[in-house]
């Protein structure tokens, strides 16, 4: 390894936090996988250099690697915003890597293969469980917002063309990965895509064999036995000897003999193995409208004219001798519930601060399980979090300060400030910020009450997705860097107010930075005192 090589290493051991798990759930993490995989592909260009034997493969996976880093390297921010980008280099150092270390070990190159694994154990590095999770990702998107998946295949989001095509062996990934989770629904929309592509590749990225074992299984588990047979018969003309095609093809022979009407149209919302993905929505325990969750974050769904013809913009001072001078502009996103959007209050040196102090900490987020008061990671919630303290920097303790004369609110109670980066997909399915009755170990340990408000600081643009979306009233706020949501999590009686159920959309294209300041009950009584009212029934619409 020449001194170059040792100088890169030394750099990324230095800015990189040693974790070697769940990077796919926040986008900065997605960023340090581009170095790794420059230091693999020298590996590879130098094992290329010492072995004569397999060229032609190695270089084919050359040719593909290099191609994608000389257009990463060009704008990192811009390729891995992409999340078809952010999957295809997730695979290229998993599945993809698996077999090049299986071609190198045939050669017996030790020195290459130790390289390898040094910088595996070494290095932020993903796993199968960063690929299955991208995988998931990519479906999630792909269901919210009603993508194609020949044009998503293509590179194409909403249109927007942003990235090179996926190959056959590509969309083969798609599909086994959301076969291994039981999603047999997009297991055949990506066998479907990967056996389309693959008639049209020169070279074959991956076995028509393989393709069509999997896509027979899928539309049989769909209820379309006769389709399932005519594609295992397919295979076996392709392999006649092909052992569970056998087997599999006596057992459809026989379903077909057995009921004529096996054939079913199963919707994809039918299917229980749409459910594993979401499963942690039984935290919740209330019902809520999936498809009106999805239209507001596709922006089908919007306000009635009526409601936001009401709607004005302002300047705030609350009597402030600073805001004075420089008053808060103010955007009512909607009323009762009020949500209010505070324009310009983060400036960019404080959000290069908080994101700086924040990504060496970041940890998996995490949802309280109503029952125990337990930290719980949860397939609703892909992102990455991390906490920080007033005192740690000045412009901590200044986004604290600001937070109370935006809310008027005593800032003794409030929680530290969390700082949160969405991944690929990235989002939080809709929840509460307060603890319901049921909840009653919620917050316990702080013993400052329940959450009295939310702050929300939006620290980047999102080109596509990533709002926040109340069901409830379907109201929408769009991120905006430099912008702050605000609204009161409880009515003055201390009810929750089940309106302000709220959600992360998952995030399209770019990468979503928030911060969140929490405020709690203790040292609000004589600033918004408690009322007798009583808050309207729950809604489930």
């Amino acid at each position: 390894m020449n001194k170059c090589h040792i100088f890169i290493v030394i750099k990324i051991l230095f800015l990189v936090q040693q974790c070697q798990c769940e990077v796919y759930t926040a986008m900065v993490d997605l960023e340090d996988l581009l170095d790794t995989e420059h230091v693999l592909i020298n590996t590879i260009e130098n094992y290329i250099k010492a072995e004569e034997q397999k060229m032609d493969l190695l270089k084919r996976y050359m040719e593909i690697y290099k191609k994608q880093q000389n257009i990463a390297r060009r704008d990192t921010q811009l390729y891995l915003s992409n999340p078809i980008n952010a999957y295809t280099l997730v695979k290229r150092l998993t599945a993809d890597w698996t077999q090049v270390e299986a071609l190198i070990g045939t050669n017996i190159n030790q020195e290459a293969l130790l390289n390898i694994s040094y910088y595996k154990e070494n290095m932020k590095f993903p796993t199968d469980e960063d690929l299955n999770g991208a995988a998931v990702a990519l479906t999630r998107l792909q269901d919210t917002y009603q993508l194609d998946t020949s044009s998503l295949a293509r590179g194409e989001l909403n249109g927007v063309k942003y990235s090179s095509e996926l190959t056959a062996a590509d969309c083969f990934e798609l599909g086994r990965q959301s076969y291994n989770v039981g999603d047999f629904y997009h297991t055949r929309l990506w066998m479907q895509e990967a056996e389309a592509r693959l008639k049209r590749e020169a070279n074959e990225t991956v076995d028509h064999s393989e393709v069509l074992e999997y896509l027979a299984f899928s539309i049989y588990k769909q209820g379309d036995v006769a389709l399932a047979l005519d594609l295992t018969n397919k295979l076996l003309d392709i392999i006649p000897d092909h052992g569970r095609a056998l087997g599999n093809r006596v057992y459809y022979e026989d379903q077909l003999k057995t009921s004529e009407d096996t054939k079913t149209d199963r919707k994809k919302g039918d299917d229980e193995s749409q459910t594993v993905e979401t499963a942690g929505v039984k935290f919740y325990k209330v019902n809520y409208r999936r498809d009106l969750y999805e239209a507001l974050c596709r922006g089908d769904e919007t306000l009635p004219v009526e409601v936001q013809a009401k709607l004005k913009c302002r300047y705030i001072t609350r009597g402030n001798p600073f805001l004075l001078m420089a008053p808060f502009k103010v955007e009512e996103a909607h009323l009762d519930p009020d949500i209010f959007i505070f324009h310009d209050v983060i400036s960019d040196n404080e959000i290069q601060t908080i994101k700086a102090m924040a990504t060496p900490r970041f940890q998996r987020a995490t949802v309280q399980n109503s029952q125990t008061g337990a930290l719980e990671v949860a397939g609703y919630r892909i992102s990455k979090s991390a906490w920080l303290k007033e005192e740690e920097h000045k412009h901590i303790a200044d986004v604290s300060r600001r937070t109370g004369d935006i809310t008027g609110l005593n800032m003794k109670s409030s929680e530290e400030l969390q700082v949160v980066n969405y991944g690929i997909g990235g989002h939080y399915e809709p929840h509460f910020d307060f603890a319901r009755k049921e909840e009653t170990n919620a917050f316990k340990n702080l013993g400052t009450g329940n959450r009295i408000a939310t702050v929300l600081y939006y620290m980047s643009d999102v080109p596509q997705g990533g709002a926040t979306v109340f069901p409830e009233i379907r109201a929408t706020v769009w991120p905006k860097k430099g912008t702050a949501a605000f609204w009161y999590n409880l009515f003055p009686s201390g009810d929750g107010d089940a309106r302000t159920r709220h959600a992360a959309c998952p995030v399209l294209a770019g990468s979503k930075w928030v911060s969140n300041k929490w405020l709690h009950e203790e040292g609000q009584e004589f600033i918004r005192p408690c009322t007798k009212e009583r808050p309207p029934e729950e809604l489930t619409a």
